[in-house]
């Protein structure tokens, strides 16, 4: 008999199975690239822009720009839109809108009610283009009409409270695009903006809110108007101004201004703690702000010492809330954290003194923890050059486990937590791994041989012949550990939408292009 170790190639049938890496990832580890459209969907549901453990903005922005020029104008088109209405990505699908129009302008004019709604994502949009970065620093005609139009279907009331933000403000963009008003009270209002001497006509034409505005700023004695908190902060406000703002406050801003508000001594009274713990625990009012997990956490982890214990109590009832509908997965379930270094910078990039307290490997134990609470059978796995397993309770709340996840590591090998799961033989339905994808403290990985996860993710398959792997990204990447393909799925981002992608590529039949087939469902 011909010898066995000699015409095998010298390897096992599972490095055999396991395609050879065709690139490297940032930190110098053999990994798989992405397709164009792959790399693009990842990066529009986690990239910040911003500068982070690997990278730096201006790095992230140049790789952003040539795939959204590398792929097809409706593909970005969907992408952007995808980003925006599924991931809740601000900067990006901005960013993906703005190239879209120098590239497709009928796909751009569909795109653009869909991607912005609301006066920031406009400021965005409006920068970007300022910028010169996709090849223009005027708008065109294309956007101005685009943007015309957008004012047209705001109310009054919403473009008054849109003028709130500058670099653009809501003045510079009147200036740039030069609206048609419909109306009388449309007209005073642009000219109110624009910081022109009203006729008594405008005047009196102005919408109601103006008025009080006005009315506030010569008279704090009166009602506090309910216009953004930013339009008042220059006014000599006190406590009792402050609970009127609390009062009138919806769920999101009150999520965001916690801290402002217990600084301000709103927080002094029990009853507008009961008011806003209610109001911040509603299961209507979640579901109406379309919040995520990750926000409630940025809250939680947020709130500044002395905050009653209601009001945090409050947040993790909502967190339970938010996750509510997370669904669960079939079969034995393994969740696998990256806790190493570079899991550690802020999820949103680094931004100067605005900075994230919320890391990468706080938002992948809060993803961890949220799928044990709906499926108390898994198991989490933390890893960073090694692996161990933790032993959480399923019934203490989400935010509680997060926190024991959430623990410092070192360097990433990646393929850790599987070969723990292969050394005991383990059975196993689904793996979803959070990470990344930065590996390099695995053997070999200078000599870019087989890609040690998928080498030993092709072990467990060995033994597991239906079970699934899932990548989730939670940073702006171009490459992966494991290839796509029908029982791999590689994922970005940290909304809702993900664990809906995941029970569907379970549920149904895997191919290696399944996200992105998912976003280009998406309906212009």
């Amino acid at each position: 008999m011909a010898n066995k170790q000699l015409f095998n190639g010298g390897v096992s049938a599972s490095v055999r199975m396991a395609p050879k890496p065709n690139t490297t990832n940032k930190a110098g580890g053999s990994a798989y690239s992405m397709s164009a459209e792959q790399a693009l969907a990842q990066f529009a549901c986690t990239g910040t822009l911003n500068d982070t453990f690997y990278t730096t903005a201006e790095t992230q922005l140049k790789e952003v720009l040539e795939l959204a020029n590398a792929v097809s104008p409706e593909f970005l088109a969907k992408t952007a839109v995808f980003a925006r209405q599924l991931g809740f990505m601000k900067d990006m699908p901005a960013l993906l809108l703005a190239v879209l129009s120098v590239r497709d302008v009928d796909l751009f004019k569909k795109a653009f009610p869909l991607v912005i709604d609301n006066g920031k994502m406009l400021r965005n949009f409006v920068q970007v283009m300022r910028s010169g970065q996709v090849g223009r620093k005027s708008l065109g005609s294309a956007p101005k009409k685009a943007i015309r139009a957008w004012l047209k279907q705001r109310t009054d009331f919403q473009i008054f409270r849109d003028s709130v933000g500058q670099t653009p403000s809501m003045i510079d963009m009147i200036k740039m695009v030069h609206p048609t008003p419909d109306s009388k009270s449309r007209e005073a209002l642009y000219a109110y903006l624009l910081g022109k001497t009203l006729t008594a006509e405008q005047a009196e034409a102005l919408p109601e809110l103006v008025k009080q505005y006005e009315a506030f700023k010569l008279d704090t004695t009166l009602t506090v108007p309910d216009v953004p908190f930013q339009m008042l902060t220059s006014l000599p406000l006190e406590s009792k101004h402050w609970t009127e703002i609390a009062k009138k406050a919806q769920w999101m801003m009150t999520r965001m201004n916690l801290n402002t508000f217990m600084r301000h001594k709103v927080l002094d009274n029990p009853e507008m703690v009961k008011l806003i713990a209610d109001r911040l625990s509603s299961k209507a009012e979640i579901e109406k702000a379309k919040a995520f997990p990750y926000q409630l956490m940025t809250a939680f982890m947020n709130a500044e010492d002395g905050m009653p214990a209601k009001i945090t109590n409050a947040l993790q009832t909502a967190m339970e809330h938010a996750t509510a509908n997370v669904p669960s997965y079939e079969g034995k379930v393994y969740v696998m954290v990256d806790v190493s270094g570079s899991m550690g910078t802020a999820v949103t990039g680094a931004r100067g003194t605005a900075t994230s307290k919320v890391t990468c490997r706080d938002v992948a134990a809060l993803m961890a923890s949220v799928v044990l609470r709906k499926n108390p059978d898994a198991e989490v796995i933390v890893f960073d050059t090694s692996a161990r397993s933790l032993k959480l309770n399923p019934h203490d709340s989400v935010m509680t486990n997060s926190k024991k996840i959430s623990t410092p590591g070192g360097g990433t090998n990646c393929a850790a937590p599987l070969r723990m799961l292969n050394s005991r033989k383990a059975k196993g339905d689904l793996i979803i791994m959070v990470s990344d994808n930065e590996s390099w403290a695995h053997h070999g990985y200078y000599g870019g041989g087989h890609g040690n996860m998928q080498t030993a993710w092709a072990d467990f398959k060995s033994r597991n012949k239906g079970a699934k792997l899932v990548c989730i990204d939670i940073c702006a990447n171009a490459t992966t550990q494991a290839v796509s393909r029908s029982d791999t799925l590689n994922i970005g981002g940290f909304s809702d939408q993900v664990f809906e992608t995941i029970s569907a590529f379970t549920q149904g039949t895997g191919t290696p292009t399944f996200w992105t087939d998912k976003i280009a469902q998406i309906a212009l």
